[in-house]
């Protein structure tokens, strides 16, 4: 009978802290839509008034959210702050989604006239967190690919060992190909094979390009795939309607 008291006790506690916690994320996204709106709203206004004295048509309005390598401008650490411990651990692509979904959804509210990407940007030399991450190495290559499928754009700013074969780097592209295409959605790869640098390395840009810690990719081969060419299938729209 104890046993059974403490089990429904503990369900019913282990209930409230769920119901808490989903209570705690919508207040989040409530936040975020809230700031994306007043900045949209505020963008949309000095865009219009410097069109009217420019006598150049008003465009759009791009809500993407783009870091840079000071503090304070991080978009891992926004995603930090909505609970993850490090950028890159379980649960960095969902948060990345509902930051996203949050920033689009208050953004559309504030303007009809938005455009561009508008999304969160993750690359990785150009973000003062996700730099930390990498260089502690819980944010990898591969988790940077998933975060993709759920971002503005596809792998960015990445430094990778200098002798990384043309091969890797191709398959890496073709990767990303693949989550653009299936996903209708524009993806792109800026990775730098750093000459004479090698996993632990690091090496500097400057100015808004920031520093990379070199990335370690796999030392599995993916050469004979890519000899086979070819290119990625697009996805069967019709099959949708």
């Amino acid at each position: 009978m104890q046993v059974k008291v403490w089990h429904y006790y503990s369900n019913k506690l282990a209930l409230t802290v769920c119901e808490n916690l989903c209570e705690l994320i919508f207040l989040i996204a409530e936040l975020i839509k809230r700031t994306a709106f007043k900045i949209t709203r505020m963008g949309q206004l000095v865009a219009q008034e410097a069109s009217r004295r420019l006598g150049v048509p008003f465009g759009v309005v791009d809500l993407s959210l783009a870091p840079t390598p000071a503090v304070g401008d991080s978009v891992a650490r926004i995603l930090e702050e909505m609970g993850l411990e490090t950028c890159g651990t379980h649960g960095t692509t969902a948060a990345l989604a509902l930051l996203n979904d949050a920033v689009k959804k208050g953004g559309l509210m504030a303007s009809g006239s938005v455009g561009g990407l508008s999304g969160a940007f993750i690359p990785v030399s150009e973000d003062e967190g996700m730099i930390a991450a990498a260089r502690s190495g819980v944010l990898t290559l591969d988790k940077l690919e998933a975060m993709t499928c759920v971002c503005s754009v596809g792998l960015d700013m990445i430094a990778v060992p200098g002798d990384t074969s043309a091969e890797t780097i191709s398959a890496i592209i073709a990767d990303e190909a693949a989550v653009g295409m299936v996903n209708s959605k524009t993806t792109a790869v800026r990775l730098i094979p750093a000459p004479g640098k090698t996993v632990g390395d690091e090496v500097s840009f400057g100015g808004l390009l920031g520093a990379a810690p070199i990335m370690p990719v796999h030392a599995e081969s993916s050469a004979d795939f890519i000899a086979r060419g070819g290119r990625i299938p697009a996805p069967m729209q019709s099959l949708k309607n």
